[in-house]
């Protein structure tokens, strides 16, 4: 037994130390050439050895092993020579590509070089110059906004200001503070720097200008060197065509993104549903709520698989910033009642705003909500009939394949445990993760009930996030090309 413990720990160290190897270098092919590796689309910069290797070990879902660390090394390295351009690498896919190619005769190399072919020797170069971003309103999602986009250091997107009305001769520092605490998804990653003459905030040196506005047609963002924004408006205060206008009126300002359903004919989107009917036309689109953003990538998988006939939605939410934390009046039924005593049940258009994305579910969805004494991390149930049968190992495994190798692999994630709680879930990427435990199927094989985990704030704001690289056109080439 001590020598099985000691082979155990020797080839952790060993797998560890490739992985410590790894970091350095992912992170100068980031700075230096823009590559963003990830593997099955769990992205690998800013990592340290630990998740690298659990980001390694995602693979054994698929592959039915594990990838080793070392064949990453080999491949990052291959690419480092290259000197490629701005791309997005499945490393995952690429192993798999590079096994393939070695078993009839060709390298590595040579395999590396002929699928990076249209990207090498352009030293970092992008498919578009960084778009500039403004965020109007820096609430809960904004501040969380804030952070992705500091996280990507300003490559394709950058944020330059924020928009705010002023509350106090301290609201600088106090907005400076509450982006750099937060009491659910931890401390800021870096460093914060307030200049309160200049009313600037610098975080990992992404310089954002604080401008104090309540009305978004007088401000002029070319003063501050601002040109062609996208304004993401996270008040939620204008949700239609008409109210949203008012930002194009302002000097610099070239489209707006809504972080909440759109009223009236804007388009809603979900980002790796319907992210193609973004035309460069668009000046005014919606990102949708956080749980249409859950339900609709695990909605279209299942009806494209299998046909969903009729389905009720059944959202058990996290209370949010609407709600009174005691009783007191509210324009809205029971909203008024202390959200953090009791469970509320309220009313959802997420169901009906599913066919907005995703048009061939119209009428066919039925929704309600419950909200809980919870802040943070929510749960679709997804009660539907299926047009073709089905088992719980058959729609199961189906579902991990989708979170791992399909186009929804940004947006679906899948988990397999039993002691998983709403807190393993806080800051997920994904726009909704799948609890296969959890999963129902009648003895009919058409009933079938779907549990559906989502962090309603970081990772619907990761959904924006990829809006908004949508609408500027900055996403990099992603390789390699899936089928």
């Amino acid at each position: 037994m001590s020598q099985q413990t000691d082979a155990a720990q020797a080839e952790w160290s060993a797998r560890e130390g490739v992985a410590e190897e790894l970091i350095p270098l992912i992170g100068r092919l980031y700075r230096e050439n823009n590559v963003v590796p990830s593997i099955h689309g769990r992205k690998l910069i800013n990592k340290s050895a630990t998740d690298l290797l659990k980001a390694h070990r995602i693979v054994r879902h698929y592959d039915g092993q594990e990838m080793d660390p070392a064949d990453s090394l080999e491949l990052l390295s291959i690419v480092d020579g290259l000197d490629v351009g701005a791309v997005s690498l499945d490393l995952a896919a690429l192993h798999n590509g590079a096994k393939e190619a070695q078993a009839n005769g060709v390298s590595v190399t040579d395999y590396l070089a002929e699928q990076l072919a249209e990207v090498a020797g352009q030293h970092g170069a992008s498919p578009a110059a960084p778009k500039d971003i403004v965020l109007y309103g820096f609430g809960r999602i904004g501040r969380l906004l804030a952070r992705i986009l500091i996280e990507r250091g300003g490559y394709g997107l950058r944020l330059r200001a924020i928009v705010v009305r002023r509350n106090g001769d301290e609201d600088l520092v106090k907005r400076a503070s509450l982006l750099r605490r937060d009491t659910i998804h931890g401390p800021f990653d870096g460093s914060i720097l307030v200049d309160e003459e200049k009313n600037t905030i610098q975080a990992n040196g992404t310089l954002i200008q604080v401008i104090y506005s309540s009305d978004p047609t007088t401000v002029d963002y070319e003063a501050y060197g601002i040109h062609d924004a996208i304004v993401v408006d996270n008040t939620g205060r204008w949700r239609d065509q008409a109210g949203l206008e008012q930002h194009l009126k302002a000097k610099g300002v070239a489209k707006v993104l809504l972080t909440a359903p759109g009223k009236g004919e804007l388009k809603n989107i979900v980002h790796g549903v319907n992210d193609s009917d973004i035309e460069d036309a668009d000046t005014i689109l919606s990102a949708a709520s956080c749980t249409t953003n859950a339900i609709t990538p695990v909605l279209k998988a299942l009806n494209d698989e299998y046909g969903v006939q009729i389905g009720h939605v059944e959202t058990v939410h996290s209370f949010t910033n609407d709600q009174n934390l005691t009783d007191n009046f509210h324009k809205g039924e029971r909203r008024g009642r202390a959200a953090t005593l009791n469970m509320v049940l309220t009313e959802t258009g997420a169901a009906k705003a599913v066919a907005k994305a995703l048009p061939e579910l119209k009428g066919k969805l039925t929704g309600n909500a419950i909200r809980v004494p919870t802040p943070d991390v929510s749960m679709a149930i997804l009660n539907l009939t299926l047009n073709k049968a089905t088992t719980k190992d058959e729609i199961n495994t189906f579902l991990r394949q989708a979170s791992l190798v399909s186009d929804l692999h940004r947006q679906i994630d899948y988990i397999d445990s039993p002691e998983v709680v709403s807190t393993d879930f806080v800051g997920s990427r994904r726009a909704g993760i799948v609890d296969g435990r959890a999963t129902i199927v009648a003895d009919d094989g058409h009933h079938v009930v779907l549990y559906v985990w989502y962090d309603n704030e970081f990772g619907y704001s990761c959904q924006v996030v990829r809006v908004i690289e949508t609408m500027a056109g900055t996403h990099p080439v992603s390789l390699p090309a899936q089928d």
